[in-house]
C-alpha cells in the first residue's frame, strides 16, 4: 500500500474515500514530496552495503575502513573494501584465507582451495601457497586482473609467506564421443553469449598495483 493509500484510509468515513474524489487529489499533491523523501532515505539505507553503494558512498566507505579506491572501478573496489574487512579479523591460517577469497569474489566456499607449496611434489618450496580452482569467470565479471587479484591474496596471508601461483579455473570443455551439447562449456556464438571460460595459471610478475 502506498503512502497516500495508507493516509487516505485514515481518514474517517466523514471524507468520500474514493481515489477521484477531491480530498485523495489533495492528498495525492501533497504526499508526493514525503514519498520522494522516504525514497531517497530507503536509498541512503541501502547504501550502507558495500554490494549497494556506488561512486562517492563506496570511497566514503573506504575511508572508515582505511581502504582507498586508487583507479579501481566501482566492481573491483568492492571486493576489495570486502578483503580489507575480512583481512582485519582473520587469523591468516588457510581456511580463514578461504574464508576471505569466498567472501571477496561472493562466491561458496567450496569454488576456492588452497595448498601449501611445501606439499608440492615436484617443486617443494617453504613459506609459500599455491592458490588453485579460483573461478576466473568471477573475476571476469567485475574486470579484475589475475596480478590485481594476487595482490589481495598476498595481503590476506600471514607475513612472509608468499603466493607463488594461481590457477584460475574456466568452464570450456571439449565434447567426449558422446556428442552432449552445453551452452556454457563449449566454444561461443559470434555474440559470445554462450560459451565457456578457458582457464589460467599466473605466477606473480611486475603489474600495476592496487592501494591494498
Amino acid at each position: 500500500m502506498s503512502l497516500k493509500d495508507k493516509t487516505i484510509h485514515r481518514l474517517t468515513d466523514a471524507y468520500k474515500k474514493a481515489q477521484d474524489s477531491n480530498i485523495a487529489k489533495i492528498i495525492g499533491i501533497m504526499i508526493k514530496p514525503f514519498e520522494e523523501l522516504r525514497e531517497t532515505f530507503e536509498q541512503i539505507e541501502s547504501w550502507r552495503s558495500i554490494d549497494n553503494a556506488e561512486g562517492e558512498v563506496l570511497n566514503d566507505i573506504g575511508r572508515d575502513i582505511d581502504q582507498y579506491r586508487g583507479g579501481a572501478n566501482d566492481d573491483i573496489y568492492r571486493i576489495m573494501l570486502k578483503s580489507k574487512v575480512a583481512r582485519d579479523f582473520s587469523t591468516a591460517d588457510t581456511n580463514t584465507i578461504i574464508d576471505v577469497l569466498a567472501m571477496s569474489l561472493d562466491v561458496p566456499k567450496q569454488e576456492v582451495n588452497i595448498t601449501d607449496k611445501w606439499m608440492d611434489e615436484y617443486n617443494p618450496e617453504p613459506a609459500a601457497i599455491k592458490v588453485i580452482e579460483i573461478p576466473i569467470e568471477r573475476l571476469n565479471e567485475v574486470g579484475m586482473s589475475s596480478g590485481q587479484f594476487v595482490q589481495i591474496v598476498q595481503r590476506t596471508v600471514a607475513a612472509g609467506v608468499l603466493v607463488k601461483q594461481i590457477e584460475l579455473q574456466g568452464t570450456f570443455e571439449y565434447g567426449g564421443t558422446e556428442l552432449v551439447q552445453d551452452k556454457d562449456k563449449g566454444f561461443s556464438d559470434l555474440d559470445m553469449t554462450t560459451g565457456g571460460y578457458y582457464g589460467a595459471v599466473y605466477k606473480p610478475e611486475n603489474e600495476e598495483k592496487l592501494p591494498v
